[in-house]
């Protein structure tokens, strides 16, 4: 993705720039002048006359400024740069970083340093191995030699970060860095599409032609690739059932699409049930398989012929079974369309319907979601967070258009909330509903007092059921008797309605069963952010 730079903004030919104004430059060629950040000392010197066309994100805390940033970068499809603060920063926001690169978000990270004169003596807020710190999880690393060449170093931190699989890197700055002199960097377009290697591709078209009972899982990479429309078509051509990949951080296929079948689990002898019966199986844009706890036996069913294709070589390298595409999702799918005309098979049944929920006493859980979908518009988008309602969610909750659903592929909590006000920045005159948590809350609710700020269109959904909800209820798999509490999972006592009031934010807490949607109505048609908190069973 690139951009014109705008003529008034074009620099003078001869004039030599210090590193502030050739970076600045670079970042507005690649439209990136959108910063999150949370300023520390050694980043002041980056931020002097700080221009009129660029926006500081704040956040208060680091680890909320990459969820930000992450939630940012995937709505616009396009890198984001992020301002941490040397290597106290780098530190608080590690568990956001990894998400990130769970997610294959680009993302720049530039990191403070110490000045370059006072770095032999160990000085205070300097960081020791400073390109050490964020591996393994950026996809590269960098403190440039010389002040100089701190441009040329963001040139190549956004390209490989945009080239798949997308993923953060992280470039150490020094603070007497940005007033030095140097020269512009001339932008370059390098190609971010992986096509298809023709002669296995063709073999997938083919397998995939003569299958009796296809079925495609669908992962994070169909959107990230925009391949939407194109998979549909795919499905649609084949008759083949379509599943959502385990721990899969966004929707891929429309979910009252009468070829959807449903959710893979993250365990290797469920989705074998779930895939018994199909004959050829297609992952496209996912790995083959993510899993959560040990298993055995086969990881297809038996004669089932497994094909995959996806924009990182790693998962192509470790996927245990099947052949392996290398490629962008869309240029993959559009090709396979050419492979075959309309099949003749029978569509698969329908997927059965979910029984409405309800209320109960306490609120469920599945009625509030049920509730929910209910008042919601249909461009509403949802970031959510919310590991121990996740099942009851793919049931009540349905997402049927593209770019509508954001969630992490780590399993590392702090990232929901700070990524909705990542993508209400990106999606103004979206309604951003944060589905979260109380657990996933407490991570980061920080992100509340940014929306507020900005007065952001997010509504803030706490699921407030007292307890580390995952925890308990993924204890029997770990060997605890049935009813029996794993210590350190109950949480009473949190009052999110204060925490938002605490920020400034407007919040209220509903009980009642006959309330809800009066309640959810009112906050999704607020003009600014609002928090509700809803008692759940």
């Amino acid at each position: 993705m690139t951009h014109t730079i705008p003529p008034a903004a074009a620099p003078s030919v001869g004039q030599r720039p210090t590193v502030r104004e050739a970076v600045l430059q670079l970042l507005r060629h690649h439209g990136m002048t959108t910063l999150f950040g949370n300023p520390g000392s050694t980043e002041l010197p980056m931020f002097r006359d700080f221009p009129e066309d660029f926006r500081y994100i704040l956040g208060l805390q680091e680890s909320v400024v990459v969820g930000m940033a992450d939630g940012y970068a995937q709505a616009t499809r396009n890198a984001a740069v992020v301002n941490l603060h040397s290597a106290a920063g780098v530190g608080n926001a590690m568990g956001t970083i990894f998400t990130a690169f769970k997610n294959q978000t680009p993302l720049i990270l530039t990191a403070g340093q110490q000045a370059r004169s006072i770095l032999p003596f160990d000085p205070f807020l300097y960081s020791a191995q400073a390109t050490e710190l964020a591996k393994p999880y950026v996809k590269w690393s960098c403190e440039p030699a010389r002040a100089e060449d701190v441009p040329l170093a963001m040139a190549r931190a956004y390209h490989v970060a945009m080239t798949p699989p997308c993923g953060p890197v992280l470039v150490s700055i020094p603070a007497d860095d940005w007033d030095r002199e140097t020269d512009w960097v001339e932008p370059r377009e390098v190609s971010t599409r992986l096509a298809p290697e023709p002669r296995l591709l063709e073999a997938v078209g083919r397998e995939l032609a003569a299958s009796r009972s296809p079925a495609f899982v669908v992962g994070g990479g169909v959107e990230r690739d925009g391949a939407w429309d194109a998979v549909i078509a795919l499905a649609e051509q084949h008759r083949a059932r379509v599943w959502t990949a385990p721990m899969c951080p966004r929707n891929g296929f429309p979910e009252g699409h009468p070829l959807f079948g449903g959710f893979l689990p993250a365990m290797r002898d469920k989705i074998v049930a779930r895939l018994t019966g199909h004959d050829f199986v297609l992952v496209l844009g996912a790995p083959a398989f993510s899993y959560h706890v040990e298993g055995e036996g086969p990881h297809v069913p038996p004669g089932t012929r497994l094909a995959q294709i996806v924009d990182d070589p790693q998962q192509a390298a470790w996927a245990p079974v099947g052949t392996a595409v290398v490629a962008s999702v869309d240029l993959a799918a559009q090709a396979l369309l050419a492979y075959a005309p309309q099949c003749a098979r029978e569509h698969p049944a329908p997927r059965a319907a979910v029984a409405p929920a309800q209320a109960g006493v306490p609120m469920s859980t599945a009625f509030a979601l049920q509730t929910l979908d209910a008042v919601r518009a249909a461009d509403t988008i949802v970031v959510e967070e919310a590991p121990g309602a996740r099942g009851i969610m793919q049931q009540y909750l349905r997402f049927e258009t593209s770019e509508s659903f954001y969630t992490m592929a780590s399993g590392g909590l702090g990232h929901g909330m700070p990524a909705a006000v990542g993508v209400a920045l990106a999606r103004p005159g979206r309604r951003v509903i944060s589905l979260v948590g109380d657990g996933s809350a407490m991570y980061s609710p920080q992100a509340i007092w940014t929306a507020h700020h900005l007065q952001l269109p997010i509504t803030f959904v706490i699921l407030n059921n007292r307890r580390y909800a995952a925890l308990q209820d993924f204890a029997p798999v770990f060997g605890f008797a049935p009813g029996e509490k794993p210590a350190g999972t109950d949480l009473p006592d949190l009052d999110f309605v204060a925490l938002a009031q605490g920020m400034g934010c407007a919040g209220v807490r509903v009980a009642e069963a006959d309330e809800l949607a009066a309640a959810l109505r009112r906050a999704l048609e607020s003009e600014g952010p609002v928090l509700i908190e809803l008692m759940v069973d």
